[in-house]
This record gives C-alpha cells, sequence and structure tokens, in this order.
C-alpha cells in the first residue's frame, strides 16, 4: 500500500484488550502512516487480563496497563464507549456517541463470560473478566471469606490458587465428573483434581447449582453450601452480540469466522483474538482459541495484511499457560486429533508432561512444572517433525532427542 493512500485511510478497532491495543501497535511497527482509533468499552487505560486472577486480584500490582505510550504512536483512544452495532455498507459503525466511519474495521471485542442462570444481581456474586471485578472481589480475598467457586476449569482454578493463598475457605463446584472436563481427556485431568484437597480445597464435581442466595449456594442435590462469596466461571463466549444483523459471517459459537489472513466476509473487515475462528491447515479445522498468546499473535496477520505485507496465512501453535495450586501448567497445540498419548513422567509428582501423537508426529503437549519439554515441544509441532514413541516417552531424554 503506497504511503499516500495508507495516510488517507483509517483504521478503526473495536476493542481495547490485547487484540486491539497489539493491533494497533503493531501496525505502526509495520508502517501504517494512516489514522487509528481505538475504542474501548471500558473506562480504563487498556489493560492485560492475565494478572487480574493473580497479582492484582491478591493486591501485589497497582494495575496491569499495557506499557504503550498511545499518544506517541498517534493512536486515538476513544475510551468508555460502547459500539452497538456494524452497517458495513455505509462503512461505519454505531456507537452511543453517534457513528464513526471507517475505512478498514478491526473486530477484537473479545469474549465474554458466561453467567449462572438465575444468579444475576444476586448480592455476593462475582465474575472474574474485568479490571473492576478484580477490584471487587481484592476485598473479599482480603477478609478470608468463605467462598464457592462454580467452575473447575482454568479460571475458577486459578480463582481457587489466590483465594487459598489468601486464607479463604474455598469450595469449588463442578458439574462435570472432573476439573477441565471440555479441555483435557480424563486420564490426565484425574491426577490434577487431587491438587485442590493437597491445597486445601474442596472439589466437588458432579455437582449442578440449583439456586444461589445472599450467603449460601444450593446444590441440586439438597446439599448447602455457605457463602460469603461466589466466583462463577463456567466458560467465556465470543462478545459478538453488537454485531448482530450486520450480515458478517458468524460460526455457531457465536465467533466471527475469519479466514486465513483474518478477515471478515464483509469487505475491509478484520477479526482477532478471543472473538474470531480461523481455518488452521496444521489441524485440518477451524480453531477458535480463547488464550492469550493468540490475542498477541493475531494482530501482527492482521496488520501485515492491511499494508500489504502479509507473506504467510495465520496458523500458529495455539499456546496457553495457568498458575495454579503452586504449579505452572503449559500446553501448546491441539490435541482433538491425536491417535497416541505419551506419558513423561509420574503424574504424581510435581513435574511431569503429556505428548499427543498424530501417526507419530507430535500435536499438542501438556507441561506441568517442565518448561523445557514445553519449549522443545513447541517446536517439534511447529516443525512436523515425527519422533520415536520410546524416546519421546522418556522424560530423562529431551524431546528434541526423541526425533527419528
Amino acid at each position: 500500500m503506497s504511503e499516500q493512500k495508507q495516510a488517507q485511510q483509517h483504521v478503526v478497532i473495536v476493542g481495547a484488550g490485547m487484540a486491539g491495543v497489539q493491533t494497533a501497535v503493531a501496525l505502526r511497527e509495520q508502517g501504517f502512516a494512516g489514522p487509528v482509533t481505538l475504542i474501548g468499552a471500558e473506562p480504563h487505560q487498556p489493560y492485560d487480563r492475565p494478572p487480574l486472577s493473580k497479582a492484582v486480584l491478591l493486591g501485589k500490582a497497582e494495575d496491569s496497563a499495557f506499557d504503550v505510550d498511545f499518544e506517541a504512536l498517534g493512536i486515538e483512544l476513544r475510551l468508555g464507549l460502547d459500539v452497538i452495532g456494524l452497517r458495513a455498507a455505509d462503512h461505519e459503525i454505531d456507537t452511543e456517541a453517534g457513528p464513526v466511519r471507517y475505512d478498514t474495521l478491526v473486530v477484537a471485542t473479545g469474549a465474554q463470560p458466561v453467567t449462572l442462570p438465575g444468579a444475576e444481581g444476586v448480592p455476593g456474586v462475582h465474575l472474574l473478566r474485568t479490571l473492576d471485578d478484580a477490584e471487587r472481589l481484592g476485598p473479599v480475598l482480603a477478609r478470608r471469606h468463605t467462598v464457592v467457586v462454580v467452575g473447575a476449569g482454568w479460571i475458577g482454578a486459578e480463582f481457587a490458587t489466590a483465594a487459598r493463598e489468601a486464607g479463604c475457605a474455598v469450595t469449588v463446584v463442578e458439574a462435570a465428573d472432573r476439573p477441565l472436563a471440555g479441555a483435557l481427556p480424563a486420564e490426565v485431568t484425574t491426577p490434577m483434581a487431587e491438587w485442590y484437597a493437597a491445597n486445601g480445597a474442596e472439589l466437588l464435581t458432579h455437582a449442578r447449582v440449583d439456586t444461589v442466595e445472599p450467603g449460601r449456594v444450593l446444590l441440586a442435590d439438597g446439599r448447602e453450601l455457605p457463602a460469603d462469596a461466589v466466583v462463577v466461571g463456567i466458560g467465556a463466549h465470543p462478545a459478538t452480540g453488537w454485531l448482530t444483523g450486520s450480515g458478517i459471517a458468524l460460526d455457531p459459537s457465536g465467533a466471527v469466522t475469519a479466514d486465513e489472513r483474518l478477515r471478515t466476509s464483509l469487505p475491509d473487515v478484520y477479526a482477532v483474538g478471543d472473538c474470531a475462528s480461523f481455518p488452521s491447515a496444521r489441524y485440518g479445522e477451524r480453531l477458535l482459541v480463547h488464550h492469550w498468546d493468540n490475542a498477541l499473535q493475531g494482530p501482527r496477520t492482521v496488520a501485515a495484511t492491511i499494508t500489504g505485507a502479509a507473506d504467510a496465512p495465520y496458523d500458529p501453535v495455539p499456546y496457553f499457560w495457568s498458575e495454579q495450586f503452586g504449579r505452572f501448567v503449559q500446553y501448546a497445540g491441539h490435541h482433538a486429533d491425536a491417535d497416541e498419548l505419551l506419558w513423561r513422567g509420574d503424574p504424581a509428582d510435581e513435574a511431569w508432561s503429556v505428548l499427543w501423537l498424530r501417526a507419530g508426529v507430535p500435536v499438542a503437549l501438556l507441561a506441568v512444572g517442565r518448561p523445557r519439554d514445553l519449549a522443545q515441544g513447541r517446536k517439534l509441532i511447529e516443525t512436523g517433525a515425527a519422533v520415536d514413541p520410546a524416546r519421546a516417552a522418556d522424560p530423562s531424554i529431551p524431546l528434541k532427542g526423541a526425533l527419528r
């Protein structure tokens, strides 16, 4: 794209989380000279989310604002502004403050937490997605309240970890038969379930919430749990409701169906981060990745496509990490189509890994306290190199030494 055309092209980014901020920064890093406007629904300076369930929640960090000088980069911030619609034919979005015209639009509105039916508006019920959520929950932990966590997924485990560290009595309620049931196979999550009791948290599985009342949670089987506070962590869905009626293509989850360059079905409209799915040639299916690394990597592809510098499709090895119960848990890849699972180490120990193969080629890896396994396994997944299963299952052999 010529500098003259760039200077006249207005890029509007809706969503001021990691994906939106990184898109704006990547545009400038890649030499885009035109006006860039970043619109965020929250009034706060754009901030990073991972510290919310850790340092911010425990009062160990003032905030988690991005270290970005938006003014120096020539990025206009419009914060505390809800976007309510998209009229693609007019190249305009509708906001509470009136329409905003764009030449190029980037949808980066992320995901919003699933609420617990019947619990909305009940005093003491919390979500953990925003800075305001974390600030409301900080005093709960500081007072060492009795806490019930609904959902034993990644966010539930991280909050339970922080609550136990703060000295709260914690009960985690999970409808499935084990934690992380939707994310990992039973043989992997079964040993992880033991982490709860070992750290003083009670994990109730096969437990469904019937009603939530001030001070208590009633389960479907009649059990009653005291609860000064209830934290709901039962998943998230793409924040794309504002696109209703726009004509943009969405998948069944509500995610925008972007292509391999993160372009949407509408002209001059891109989508990136938690709100967008993309086709993965590596895994032969469309992926929706609700993790920080995707919101960091995807913007580079968006910026490169906008500036005309794109030279490769977006096809990352998904990656995320979680800190829970004193363990650093990392995952890379996508194991859905794997045909073999290899253990590296004993899950009863503090550190171990699991490697998934498809036709002898690594496709995913979960590492608990073994960051070297993660780093080497991620490279093997990226290169698509076959390994010797016997050597790959030997934790004393570095994964890079297991290549055929």
